[in-house]
């Protein structure tokens, strides 16, 4: 049988900010010798803050979808738009790659981080043992796809300041995209809080 060993029962510890790794001495945290930070065993209050980031962006993902997130009035008509309108307008006008984009992006890519996210501290809440390297790995892609989501809110902006500079029609951002704004943000500083060696922790023999 293979059991994991973490750093912390090798006495290791290691800097978040500089990376170095120091010895703990029997102590569960430290100074970094070389850039002087506070070292802890495990970030302290992860578990909290990541769940209440977590959740706050669980909460605005419902308005950040429902919402208007652009607000469109030419000499005709004015329109408003979700996400999910835009995808269909997307859609109907026959650009499907674009449409598939902007809905993997902005619907798909944060659900699936907040559900990916919950399910990573539901594991360690529990300590359910067992596969933390595949949980690792799956944290990690979690943190570099996240800021991939702020795609839809480059593209209103992009939008907005062409249409104001060609003076064709006028366009405001809508509170849908301040909402998701906040969803993506919320969901990489939670990535950011977490404490990926808690996953370490929970392992038994297997």
């Amino acid at each position: 049988m293979t059991r994991f060993v973490t750093g912390r029962e090798l006495g290791l510890l290691v800097c978040l900010h500089c990376h170095e790794t120091v010895r703990s001495a029997g102590k569960d945290r430290a100074r970094c010798p070389r850039c002087g930070a506070a070292i802890h065993a495990r970030r302290p209050y992860s578990v909290a803050t990541t769940a209440a980031l977590t959740v706050s962006a669980a909460l605005l993902y419902i308005p950040a979808n429902l919402l208007p997130v652009m607000y469109t009035r030419t000499f005709f008509s004015e329109d408003s738009d979700t996400i999910m309108s835009g995808v269909i307008s997307l859609l109907q006008e026959g650009s499907w790659p674009l449409a598939l984009l902007v809905f993997v992006a902005s619907i798909v890519v944060p659900l699936l981080k907040l559900l990916a996210m919950s399910w990573l501290l539901w594991c360690i809440v529990r300590k359910s043992p067992g596969h933390p390297l595949q949980r690792s790995k799956l944290f990690r892609l979690v943190e570099f796809i996240g800021r991939w989501s702020m795609l839809d809110v480059y593209a209103i902006a992009l939008l907005v300041a062409l249409v104001q500079i060609r003076s064709l029609a006028n366009i405001r951002v809508g509170i849908g995209a301040l909402a998701f704004c906040a969803v993506v943000v919320l969901t990489m500083l939670a990535a950011q809080s977490f404490d990926e060696r808690l996953l370490w922790d929970t392992t038994s023999d297997d």
